[in-house]
């Protein structure tokens, strides 16, 4: 059976506008026109092991490797026998070029403290830490955990790991003890890295504390070190907690970066999920800084002129690929910021576009509907005018926000890169190609070269232009997920069972008569209404287009009768106000752009909605709520409990 919708998006997609990026644009970019990168993809997709060989040769080798690829989905190696590593590519390669004292990390808190190190600091920090690791007998192939915020020191404890070859986890600040804790039992972890406190929006965060509890029954653990911030005291335990500062007096400022198979365990990181165990996907060390190089260079055209802030928390794998490994791989100067984007003031992250001259934001949908919510007129009150390219990922990009984007903050010069990928494909396979991809409003781009794609119905079968059906990806590439570890039954039957000799995404897509790729979202995503299969995405979209409406997430209901009902949840402009015609108002705008069977069966005006760090809408709790009546499941991914607890008084008795 089809999603229902296909006609509507189709619509969208045929009244999308071409919009060709500008000449400065073009004139600096790895790719300069549709007409060569059409040319060179056929040719990729012909043999994309041809270009995967090409990114290759662009990274510093140790050993060379025997074949560029062996073997087939779900079991295939990259580069078997070449011995690399993530670190030297990263950091130690860029010491002898002009590079060396260039700025690689500049961070700034929420407070506005702020650090500045060049390549040749990073080096040494990172070699200073990593005979740290060693002192305390940590050594290749070993896994630690990371449970930190975005601080250089984090960055500079990940590229340690790397340098050793050390197997590392980050595990999201922001999540509970429990969730730590289950993370760290089921990698083994050997030590675990934290810091005091972590602060946002204002907050003091007790990351040791958490720490404390979640090692309580951690056996594996042998060593907790701990970056103290200063103006906190935390309790630390003699003979297993040791203080970073204190460590790092007298490390040395050398340490070799020991040779890592390409093929060999680089680094885990565990999808939340909505229910169940998360899964812990193992990414291949050198096949991580093969894709992610890739990915970085052609999705962002990102060079070393760059000044680049990408928003995404560490604790997620967004912030892996673009900015520690991608980013840092490339020679850009990088922005890591810790805290929420709209703190202490709606206009925080334009200060800090202001300030440093950002010329290439990578961020959420979600957060530019943020900036969407606060009005055209306070970007007016700064110097946005070193923006040159606006990235994005993670959930549809719907065009009115898209719009709004590059009329207000870009002034319809600068080129918007919305890019499709997930955990497990180590990157963004779908993207923009800026400077040579026409941009269409709301759309995923097209193929990065090197990757074949397809949309298929449930018999497996392409379909045809216009037509959604499942998204995935024919032939294997260096970043793809490589296991789940420890259950390697698990990978085969989520990511391989479905249709034979290819990776099924999970995520429902449509492809349009130019080449460009809609993501619908996930295939789960779908209320059966009386039989009618309809696409949450479409009813957003709908409700998104009316005035006034900032962001609308829609979740299924069960019904005596019908199955499942839609149930929606919609987020106003400020000053809007609420009332029983706005909400009728609300489900005929559904009604007119799907049809009557759409009407949603309730709609909330709310202020604020559940989401994670990173901003993304947790539409799990929105489900529990009305079907439960309140949140029962795991909180631990949640952003601002107040903003749940407002979500609750605004709805009422659901």
């Amino acid at each position: 059976m089809e999603i229902y919708g296909h006609e509507e998006s189709l619509k969208m997609i045929q009244q999308a506008r071409l919009i060709e990026p500008s000449e400065s644009i073009r004139s600096v970019s790895y790719v300069r026109s549709m007409n060569e990168y059409q040319q060179k993809y056929e040719k990729t997709k012909a043999s994309p092991e041809s270009f995967w060989e090409e990114v290759a040769k662009e990274l510093r080798w140790m050993a060379p490797w025997k074949e560029v690829l062996t073997g087939s989905l779900p079991d295939f190696q990259f580069f078997r026998g070449g011995m690399i590593n993530i670190c030297d590519n990263c950091v130690d390669r860029h010491l002898e070029t002009h590079r060396r004292n260039k700025a690689a990390i500049i961070w700034e808190g929420e407070d506005g403290s702020s650090k500045v190190l060049t390549f040749q600091m990073l080096h040494d920090e990172v070699c200073r830490f990593a005979n740290v690791l060693k002192r305390h007998g940590v050594k290749k192939g070993d896994v630690v955990s990371v449970y930190m915020q975005n601080l250089p020191e984090t960055f500079i404890a990940l590229l340690a790991c790397f340098r050793i070859g050390a197997v590392y986890n980050t595990v999201f600040a922001g999540f509970s003890p429990e969730a730590l804790r289950e993370r760290i039992n089921d990698s083994k972890a050997k030590i675990l890295i934290t810091a005091d406190v972590s602060y946002r929006r204002g907050r003091v965060i007790p990351l040791k504390e958490n720490a404390d509890k979640a090692i309580a029954e951690a056996p594996t653990i042998e060593k907790v070190i701990v970056f103290r911030r200063g103006g906190v005291e935390v309790p630390m335990t003699p003979g297993r907690d040791l203080d970073w500062s204190e460590e790092m007096q007298g490390a040395g400022r050398d340490y070799p970066c020991e040779p890592v198979e390409a093929n060999e365990p680089g680094l885990l990181i565990y999808t939340s999920g909505t229910s169940g165990k998360p899964k812990g996907i193992v990414h291949a060390h050198g096949g991580f800084l093969v894709g992610t190089y890739a990915y970085t260079k052609y999705s962002l055209d990102l060079q070393e002129r760059d000044i680049y802030w990408n928003t995404a928390d560490i604790g997620w794998l967004t912030s892996h690929i673009f900015v520690l490994v991608g980013g840092l791989a490339l020679g850009a100067t990088v922005i890591l910021y810790e805290g929420a984007l709209d703190h202490p003031h709606p206009g925080r992250v334009y200060e800090m576009i202001e300030r440093y001259r950002v010329n290439k934001l990578f961020s959420a949908p979600t957060a530019y509907r943020m900036l969407v919510k606060f009005g055209k007129e306070l970007p007016q009150q700064y110097d946005l005018s070193s923006l040159e390219l606006f990235a994005s990922v993670g959930e549809p990009f719907n065009p009115e926000a898209w719009e709004w984007v590059y009329r207000h903050l870009g002034g319809g010069k600068a080129v918007i890169s919305n890019t499709w990928g997930q955990t497990e494909t180590g990157g963004t396979p779908l993207c923009g190609l800026p400077g040579a991809v026409p941009m269409k409003p709301g759309s995923c781009g097209v193929p990065l070269f090197g990757h074949v794609l397809d949309i298929v119905d449930e018999k497996g079968e392409s379909c045809p232009d216009g037509v959604p059906g499942n998204l995935i990806i024919r032939r294997p590439f260096p970043s793809l997920a490589r296991d789940v570890y420890g259950d390697r039954e698990r990978y085969l039957n989520t990511y391989f069972s479905q249709v034979p000799e290819a990776y099924f995404t999970g995520d429902a897509a449509v492809r349009d008569a130019d080449g460009h790729y809609w993501v619908l979202g996930r295939t789960d995503d779908v209320i059966n209404v009386s039989g009618h299969r309809i696409s949450t995405m479409e009813m957003e979209s709908a409700l998104v287009a009316y005035p006034n409406v900032v962001e609308a997430a829609v979740v299924e209901k069960p019904d005596p009768i019908k199955g499942a009902v839609p149930v929606a949840f919609v987020l106003l402009e400020p000053g809007t106000e609420k009332s029983k015609e706005l909400e009728e108002a609300l489900m005929n705008q559904v009604v007119q752009e799907i049809g009557a069977f759409a009407r949603p069966a309730r709609i909330y005006l709310v202020d604020a909605l559940p989401r994670t760090r990173s901003g993304k809408i947790i539409r799990r709790m929105l489900r529990e709520l009305v079907t439960e009546g309140q949140v029962k499941g795991d909180r631990t991914g949640l952003e601002d409990a107040d903003a749940l607890e407002q979500l609750m008084k605004d709805i009422g008795n659901v």
